[in-house]
């Protein structure tokens, strides 16, 4: 197999790092790169740049606003992306719902959201994970009960990133409760401004309020908000959750994070020298390399056979970027972590001279090793990855 890019795919990359470059707003990219959070305007602005240009929803087929642009142009887009960086794509609505209703939904669905998708026009949220049903998706029980025309739907969603903006709602609900637990889940989509929702947020360990609990009391729903079939909900969660995990590998910003990494290291001083000097220190950062090199390599073999496993279908090595691609991404920020030393500890944003400058580049890099603890976990934990591995690949 012939992993090399042709002239081609490298004046593409060109391309594609000369557009970031002109167009991505510089105080975003900074708070990018200093592991800042963005405001929603700040992210909206992007994406309705990113949309203009066409690159928007670049993955979806051509007749629904797509490029149509091969594997690999996807991949070296993602990757000049991720390490620029720039804000990628709302992934709720651009790799997640999309996809779901464009190979599943009905034709008036796909008028109607895929458009307000693309432009941002509806900012989305994932209603999946409960307390309780996490990893265990399958034992949900949010339920969503028919009377008439409508779905009458009572339960609680948590963790859900980003609900605070959110216009819409992709949601699992139990619709029968009879049937075996993966087969009674249906797929419904929703307003997050219907009576009866209430979000409430949840402090995360950074400091951050990325995440929710989202209660539902008596939510009225139109029945033609479900997405495909009644109780075939959890195929096309498998279907979603199989784009979430590749994307999930991020191995751009696991390369952009390393050029920092280096480039902090050779100027934050221990015992007389650069820390970039010290061998342990060496010898972890070309480990952590050597592996980011090899999940490269294992991506570029997905994009490789991308399409071989059927509509609807994710390729099982998905589960294998998705373990990579989190412990890799939390072994730089513990590489960051070790850079920096005491000057981790918590400290008076001012400054001992009353400016807030001296010390300002270290501010984030804490909050985002303890943040980074959670992508392990999230998208379906890492040991359940290892489950799917086994019975999917291994035959276990």
């Amino acid at each position: 197999m012939d992993l090399a890019f042709t002239k081609e795919e490298q004046a593409f990359r060109e391309e594609v790092r000369q557009f970031f470059r002109d167009n991505v707003p510089p105080d975003t990219r900074r708070k990018l790169v200093e592991g800042r959070h963005l405001s929603k305007d700040e992210m909206v602005t992007w994406w309705r740049i990113l949309n203009k240009k066409g690159w928007g929803v670049s993955h979806w087929p051509k007749e629904y606003g797509g490029t149509g642009w091969t594997p690999v142009q996807h991949y070296i887009f993602n990757e000049e992306l991720q390490a620029h960086p720039a804000p990628q794509p709302l992934a709720f609505g651009v790799s997640m719902v999309g996809p779901v209703i464009y190979t599943f939904g009905n034709e008036a669905q796909k008028k109607y959201y895929l458009p307000r998708i693309a432009n941002v026009d509806d900012w989305w949220c994932q209603g999946f994970s409960e307390p309780g049903s996490g990893s265990d998706l399958a034992s949900l029980k949010t339920k969503a009960e028919r009377r008439g025309d409508k779905w009458i739907i009572n339960g609680q969603k948590t963790w859900t990133t980003l609900a605070q903006h959110a216009d819409m709602i992709f949601c699992l609900c139990r619709t029968d409760t009879n049937a075996k637990k993966q087969m009674g889940i249906s797929f419904i989509v929703f307003s997050m401004k219907s009576k009866g929702v209430t979000v409430r947020p949840i402090q995360t360990i950074d400091g951050g309020r990325e995440v929710n609990e989202v209660f539902f009391d008596d939510v009225e729903v139109p029945y033609e908000n479900l997405i495909g079939e009644e109780n075939k909900g959890w195929d096309y969660a498998k279907f979603l959750l199989g784009n979430e995990r590749t994307g999930i590998a991020r191995v751009g910003v696991s390369k952009e994070r390393i050029r920092r990494i280096k480039d902090l290291a050779s100027k934050v001083e221990s015992a007389g020298k650069p820390i970039i000097q010290d061998p342990a220190f060496r010898e972890k950062l070309a480990a952590c390399e050597i592996e980011l090199k090899a999940l490269e390599l294992t991506q570029l073999r997905v994009v490789a056979d991308e399409g071989k496993h059927g509509k609807g279908k994710p390729n099982p090595a998905s589960s294998v970027l998705k373990i990579k691609g989190s412990e890799i991404q939390q072994t730089t920020t513990e590489l960051l972590m070790e850079v920096i030393g005491p000057f981790a500890a918590p400290y008076d944003v001012h400054g001992d001279d009353g400016s807030n400058e001296a010390m300002d580049w270290t501010a984030q890099i804490a909050p985002s090793y303890f943040n980074n603890r959670k992508v392990s976990i999230y998208g379906g934990s890492n040991e359940i990855q290892r489950n799917i591995i086994a019975k999917a690949v291994l035959g276990l």
